[in-house]
């Protein structure tokens, strides 16, 4: 047998293991999604609590707009109170920063992947007009395995009909999915990866489109990992109370700055066309 066909029938050989390995590899990881997700379950169905209303209606001024829009975490499942939802805190925390009442109007819908963030925007009047917009996506994405380039695209797209409408945005990338302890290894740790590396294309996607960007991961990840008995509802994949308090207070600076109320934090990423050079460069 020549050099040749050895080196040939040697190539196959390796590209067969390899695509064996990788059958072997996904055939794995959809049993330990099936796993996780019946671990889960759904403790907290599928509706967070309703917490749209005009919150510190006694300060004086005219309601600051806050627009909601994204995930489950967007939405507030897990709060046991409507004061607790994501969008309450935000709207509490911006009324006390702004001296001034805030109307929260939350487009979020638990489940959606940024896909429906175009969906959510449709279901605005045409003359609402939100002084600040936040969006929570991402971790959806990551469960269907939506290609990180489409989920960047769509989030792009949603930041970009905020703008035009006047708003400031805010986006809290994805979080890191390895937090989640119901989800066995190696999936956990494979979600972390992919979480990450959709969090940073996200950050860097929402600060070139005019936004303003929160790592989540780098914000409040340390707390879910390190107290995940007091930062995780019942589900022990969406937060409980304390862990939307945490999350608010890592995007409220960025909130509040966005409309000149104070200064963002050192987790924040400035929209580009918004930075301005030193004093004395």
């Amino acid at each position: 047998m020549s050099r040749i066909t050895t080196g040939v029938l040697w190539g196959a050989a390796v590209v067969g293991a390899v695509a064996t390995t990788a059958l072997a590899t996904r055939a794995l990881l959809d049993r330990q999604a099936a796993q996780a997700r019946r671990l889960i379950g759904k403790p907290l169905g599928e509706d967070a609590l309703e917490a749209d209303r005009v919150w510190r209606r006694k300060l004086e001024g005219d309601p600051i707009e806050l627009l909601v829009l994204g995930d489950s975490i967007a939405a507030g499942l897990g709060a046991q109170r409507r004061k607790e939802t994501l969008g309450a805190r935000l709207a509490i925390g911006l009324a006390k920063r702004s001296k001034r009442p805030v109307r929260l109007r939350t487009a979020a819908v638990v489940g959606s992947e940024s896909s429906a963030l175009g969906a959510q925007l449709d279901e605005l009047a045409d003359d609402y007009r939100p002084d600040v917009a936040v969006i929570v996506v991402g971790g959806n994405d990551i469960t269907h395995r939506v290609a990180v380039s489409t989920a960047v695209r769509h989030l792009v797209a949603a930041i970009e009909r905020l703008r035009a409408r006047g708003a400031q945005v805010v986006v809290g990338s994805c979080p890191d999915l390895g937090a989640l302890r119901p989800v066995p290894q190696p999936l956990r740790s494979l979600g972390s990866r992919m979480s990450r590396q959709l969090a940073d294309a996200q950050e860097d996607a929402a600060v070139g489109a005019g936004a303003y960007a929160v790592s989540l991961r780098h914000a409040v990840g340390p707390f879910f990992i390190s107290q995940p008995d007091e930062m995780f509802s019942l589900d022990r994949f969406h937060p409980s109370p304390l862990g939307y308090r945490r999350t608010a207070e890592a995007l409220l600076p960025a909130v509040a700055g966005a409309l000149g109320y104070g200064r963002t934090s050192a987790a924040t990423r400035h929209p580009v066309a918004q930075l301005t050079p030193a004093s004395g460069s």
